[in-house]
């Protein structure tokens, strides 16, 4: 059995990437691992900012914001953080492209943001859950 990561977009398949190494040609993944390495520091960047809890609940409210926008009062009524905290995870998310400032002054999840918060948070969360419970049935993956 095989288990496969598929992206597809208005029907076309986009990637196709077994989630197997032994799946996987030794040249293609010697290949992927290399560019993993080269790209290591942007990364790093996103792991981290995506790995805060104060960020996390920041992108929830843009996500499930009707316009994906929010203002700074806004972080600090609902999230009850002062005006630094909202400050500093603002730029940490400006700076690995998750977040920008609107014309209106507001922060907007950009395009980047909403695919990599809804990538880790909800496709991350049923990948492992899937691969977890393959595992209990006890079957190769």
């Amino acid at each position: 059995m095989t288990i496969k990561l598929r992206l597809i977009k208005d029907k076309k398949v986009l990637l196709e990437l077994p989630l197997s190494a032994s799946e996987l040609p030794r040249k293609y993944l010697g290949k992927e691992l290399l560019i993993v390495e080269q790209e290591l520091e942007k990364m790093t960047k996103l792991f981290d900012a995506l790995s805060h809890e104060t960020r996390i609940k920041m992108m929830k409210l843009l996500i499930e914001d009707d316009d994906f926008k929010m203002g700074f009062a806004d972080f600090m009524r609902l999230l009850d953080l002062n005006p630094k905290l909202v400050w500093e995870n603002t730029q940490k998310l400006q700076e690995t492209g998750l977040l920008k400032k609107s014309e209106d002054g507001k922060y907007q999840c950009s395009e980047l943001g909403k695919i990599s918060f809804l990538m880790f948070s909800l496709a991350f969360k049923h990948l492992v859950q899937t691969i977890e419970e393959l595992e209990k049935m006890g079957g190769e993956i």
